[in-house]
């Protein structure tokens, strides 16, 4: 169940103000210190990642702008047993399907979803490591249904987004399938879809300028 007291509040043209998470980590696993206020680093370029120094308003920064990588819609991809589904506009290119099940999720095959080429559980595992909520899976009967975790966290993915979980979101999740409940926040500055990541930060090839874990 989510913790109604863990927010996430964006500043206009400004940082990710974060209340109540008890709970931030790096990707490799390392804590970061959380406080009961956090403003994380959206634009960036702080030198003090992932907190926000300021330098937001030294570039330039702009809350919004830009176009999104992928379109909101929801596309279905049928299996004997489940139905996978998908929305371009919601995935940050994590790429977690391919490294869990590349047999299942592959993008140099047509269709890129293939659920019959694996079992239902290593379709489910997919799903429940989506970070972005773009895979949603359904039974025989039955609607779109995320995986999701009880657990209310914040990952710093190294040149990469924030991995949200059970936080509620700065901006309502309009998108078609997006649940609150886990979703990517753009930490480069330059998603076409901000608040939320859209991928930019992989194809620019930005560097958060972490040590390698």
């Amino acid at each position: 169940m989510s913790d109604t007291r863990a927010s996430i509040e964006e500043r206009e043209n400004g940082p990710l103000v974060v209340k109540g998470v008890t709970s931030i980590e790096r990707t490799d696993g390392q804590p970061v210190e959380a406080r009961p206020a956090m403003a994380l680093c959206r634009c960036g370029a702080s030198g003090n990642k992932p907190f926000c120094d300021g330098s937001h308003a030294k570039v330039g920064f702009e809350s919004r702008g830009g176009k999104p990588a992928g379109r909101d819609r929801l596309l279905s991809y049928e299996g004997e047993a489940v139905t996978v589904h998908f929305n371009p506009l919601l995935c940050a290119h994590a790429a977690e399907c391919g490294r869990i099940a590349s047999h299942i999720f592959n993008d140099q095959q047509r269709p890129w979803i293939q659920p019959d080429k694996g079992s239902v559980d290593e379709v489910l595992a997919v799903v429940r490591s989506c970070p972005s909520g773009a895979l949603t899976v359904t039974g025989k009967d039955g609607a779109p249904q995320h995986i999701l975790s009880e657990r209310t966290q914040i990952t710093v993915q190294k040149d990469g987004p924030y991995w949200v979980q059970d936080v509620a979101p700065p901006v309502p999740t309009q998108a078609a399938g997006a649940t609150p409940r886990k979703y990517v926040l753009c930490r480069c500055g330059k998603s076409g879809n901000k608040p939320f990541c859209d991928g930019t930060h992989r194809d620019a090839g930005w560097s958060d300028g972490a040590p390698e874990a």
